[in-house]
């Protein structure tokens, strides 16, 4: 695309030649010609020899620069260019070795070798089904989906529209629901639900998403799930969410839209995280636990004002016990 194209797809203010193309993105001060590059600063932009810059509004930048975009963010910009740039192109073709039940209605564009679709799934257009996935019994994906290799996708799923399901993930496996049977040991209960997920959502690899136990595990639109995060029966994540590596969400949990979820993050079942709220990394929410808006921290979870408080209580607690000594000293004396 040329500088003007880029412009108007990100809304912004192109200073400099109109017709230069872009073919590529690169860190500022790496950037060649036909990179798009950004600098999110204020003040002065460093030097560079990228062919295209996003800027703030009253930033400076060189004049021999060949085309500058004003964007009021230039790091959501460059991310939203160098996705447009980078798309990676689109598979074609059914392998001959995938097997394909007579009764599933497949219309992806592309499905790889080994692939198991059972009977009555529903793939739509442009699904991509990579290599070694199986798609079980009635599962229903939705167009423009992307399930990468050595995915399992358990019987009755729903995967919505433009999601992207990376290499070995497990979605709609039975939870982990028992029921103690005195010195017999346990009995499963049912875990005859399923998982609804909704569009343009994304999971990391290798990460784990359970069937509901009577009901439904789900994710909302446009929830961005990292890897390895588990995901409990009848979790009902909302839009929009964040979710770090190594997360562990356990069953009945509620997390509400637009929350951030650090990398850690344990989870007792039947918490409540509400809209807005942002749990740092290696919090520990306690089973039934409401976090509200803001900003928390530490196990048990709080309010990160009241945990760098603790956090400065407890580095002082050495100089603490030196003063208790001393005093002990002077009253012995």
């Amino acid at each position: 695309m040329d500088a003007a194209e880029l412009a108007a797809f990100l809304d912004g203010e192109l200073v400099g030649e109109k017709n230069v193309a872009i073919a590529s993105f690169a860190e500022i001060s790496v950037a060649g010609a036909g990179d798009v590059s950004f600098f999110a600063g204020d003040g002065a932009a460093p030097e560079t020899k990228a062919t295209c810059l996003l800027v703030k509004n009253n930033v400076e930048f060189d004049d021999q620069i060949p085309a500058v975009i004003i964007v009021k963010d230039p790091k959501l910009a460059f991310a939203k260019a160098a996705g447009r740039l980078s798309s990676p192109p689109r598979r074609s073709g059914i392998d001959p070795s995938a097997q394909i039940a007579v009764d599933a209605d497949v219309n992806a564009s592309f499905v790889g070798p080994n692939v198991v679709i059972d009977n009555a799934a529903t793939i739509a257009a442009d699904v991509e089904i990579h290599a070694g996935s199986y798609v079980g019994h009635d599962v229903t994906i939705g167009r423009g989906t992307r399930i990468f290799p050595n995915c399992t996708i358990y019987d009755g799923v729903k995967i919505g529209e433009d999601c992207i399901i990376h290499a070995g993930c497990v979605i709609g496996a039975d939870g982990f629901g028992f029921v103690r049977d005195g010195a017999s040991g346990y009995v499963k209960f049912p875990q005859a639900g399923s998982v609804s997920i909704g569009n343009e959502v994304e999971i990391g690899a290798n990460s784990c998403v359970d069937r509901g136990a009577l009901g439904l595990t789900e994710i909302g639109d446009g929830t961005k799930i990292d890897n390895l995060v588990q995901i409990a029966h009848n979790v009902r994540i909302g839009k929009r969410v964040v979710i770090a590596a190594q997360t562990g969400i356990s069953g009945s949990t509620i997390i509400e839209d637009d929350c951030v979820i650090g990398g850690q993050v344990g989870m007792g079942d039947h918490a409540r995280v509400l809209s807005g709220a942002v749990i740092g990394s290696q919090a520990g929410v306690l089973p039934g636990k409401i976090v509200r808006a803001g900003v928390w921290w530490g196990t048990p979870v709080q309010p990160l004002d009241e945990y760098k408080r603790q956090n400065a209580l407890v580095k002082g607690l050495a100089r603490l016990k030196d003063e208790v000594r001393r005093l002990r000293q002077k009253i012995e004396d």
